[in-house]
């Protein structure tokens, strides 16, 4: 590759030509050249020029598809703000944690990291990792679902959900009992709460004295479409929305989601955080739970998270409804 070739392209602010640049180093493994390009379009952007946008995808396509050593380089806190996702979930998506652990310095992003790869189904030491970044098991329990995980590829990312069974209109008539200050329905809202702040989103979450149906009722809607899920479903819808950004966010990613997720479920049950972290509590608890998706028909669109869940023990229950537009 001629350096001065290279250059004008950058003095050009040429963004055609530098995107086909890139594709090209990539696929010819030239991985030295598209750090001379990042560095350079980085310096340009510093004296002024409109190639921030060209260097942040440069730093993608180091994560994903270079060697380990390259992919590690850019997981750093500032690389990739913009990116189709964090560099630290395109890095893991693309390198097994083997290859790619010895790069990973910063406890946080290394963390990370190794959570999304043990969510892939990689094999990852806990002990060569600090334990309170996420503050989940690194393995998997029993009673979580095979979380469906970002697909990264060079020119976009796709953010799969699990699949939910079909949903039937029912009405809804009980007049609900809310309960007030509720840490339940605020970790519910917390999943999609980037929505609202960095994204158009809007939402909220209900915590009422009766069953799922009086929660959902409690926002606002009279008819509403419903069906039962099961915990693994709940847990795997909730990860999904905690990973997003919405339509505009930036995306937190899987490992993120599934914390939160935890941490939703642990209020569920009104469990301390010392009780809650341990995996066969949650378990034996959360199997007296009754979990719900619902949406209010030709109203939803763009991003949307509805969810409900009752314990019938406690006689309580909980309904979130966040929606982002497109």
């Amino acid at each position: 590759m001629d350096p001065v070739d290279l250059q004008s392209l950058v003095e050009a602010s040429d963004l055609k030509g530098l995107l086909a640049r890139i594709d090209r180093l990539a696929a010819a493994d030239d991985w030295d050249t598209l750090v001379v390009l990042r560095d350079r379009c980085i310096e340009a952007v510093e004296r002024g020029k409109q190639l921030w946008a060209v260097a942040q995808f440069t730093e993608y396509r180091l994560a994903l598809e270079a060697p380990a050593d390259y992919a590690g380089e850019v997981v750093k806190e500032g690389a990739g703000r913009f990116a189709l996702g964090p560099l630290w979930e395109v890095a893991a998506a693309g390198h097994s944690w083997d290859e790619l652990a010895p790069y990973l310095d910063e406890p946080r992003w290394r963390a990370f990291a190794a959570h999304e790869r043990a969510i892939r189904g990689d094999s990852v030491d806990s002990t060569s990792i600090e334990a309170d970044v996420v503050d989940v098991p690194l393995t998997l329990a029993d009673w979580e679902p095979k979380y469906p995980v970002a697909e990264y590829r060079p020119d976009r990312a796709a953010f799969p959900e699990r699949d939910l069974p079909e949903m039937q209109w029912v009405e809804l008539t009980a007049t609900p009992e809310r309960v007030q200050e509720d840490d339940a329905a605020a970790a519910l809202m917390d999943l999609a709460q980037v929505w609202i702040d960095e994204s158009s989103g809007r939402g909220e979450a209900r915590a009422v004295v009766g069953d799922a149906r009086s929660a959902i009722r409690a926002l606002g809607p009279s008819r509403v479409r419903l069906a039962e899920i099961d915990l693994q479903a709940a847990m795997a819808l909730m990860t999904w929305v905690g990973a997003s950004g919405g339509a505009y966010g930036r995306r937190r990613g899987t490992p993120v989601g599934r914390s939160g997720a935890w941490w939703a479920l642990q209020c569920v049950l009104g469990l301390d955080e010392d009780a809650g972290a341990e995996p066969a509590t949650l378990g034996i608890e959360a199997a007296g739970l009754n979990w719900f998706a619902w949406d209010p028909g030709d109203r939803v669109g763009g991003w949307n998270f509805h969810m409900a869940v009752e314990d019938p023990l406690d006689g309580l229950a909980w309904a979130v409804s966040a929606v982002d537009w497109k």
